[in-house]
């Protein structure tokens, strides 16, 4: 069942035989849940995982569906936003394969303040490990960077971003290719 959410944030992840994940995209305010089916898919590759709480829309698959034909504004919004995702999931492949830890990290915090419309973001360094497809102790050297270099603050189980400007400055090229088709 699609949720359009009003807040929160939800990772897309994909998950491997062996049991080990990673995040393919991410989403809040901007979108919505269920895409695939939305667009008449009956299975997605991407789990959806809650990571921080919200309220939202929920709405019936059949009945979105039965609407969009007479709704053309909304099927090109929704259409727009599933190629956005799209391009997401795609960027956020290159960067977990070709950027380094502390770029990621500043990018997914980035991402994550978008949706959240927070400074405030609340997440262990174990749920960022698995997101970022790394370790704990490599999340919490990158953490560890961003902070010497003022970005951000972080205490146990949520990450406070400082300096907005120039974490976008420090983020791999990702952020500004996800934020220019997300927007």
């Amino acid at each position: 069942m699609p949720i359009f959410p009003n807040g929160g944030l939800i990772s897309l992840v994909v998950e491997l035989k062996d049991g080990r994940s990673v995040e393919a995209g991410l989403l809040g305010n901007e979108g919505a849940s269920g895409m695939a089916a939305i667009l008449g898919l009956s299975r997605s590759p991407l789990r959806e995982i809650v990571q921080i709480a919200g309220d939202g829309f929920r709405v019936r698959v059949d009945a979105l569906r039965d609407l969009l034909p007479s709704t053309p504004a909304l099927q090109a919004i929704l259409n727009r936003y599933a190629a956005g995702l799209a391009m997401q999931v795609a960027q956020t492949a290159a960067c977990n394969r070709l950027h380094k830890i502390e770029e990621r990290l500043a990018r997914w915090l980035l991402i994550a303040q978008d949706r959240l419309d927070s400074g405030l973001v609340p997440i262990t360094h174990d749920f960022l490990a698995t997101m970022l497809g790394t370790d704990r102790p490599s999340v919490t050297v990158a953490a560890g960077i961003l902070q010497t270099k003022g970005l951000i603050a972080y205490t146990r189980g949520s990450v406070r971003i400082l300096n907005r400007k120039k974490l976008e400055r420090f983020a791999c090229e990702c952020y500004a290719l996800v934020k220019q088709y997300n927007s």
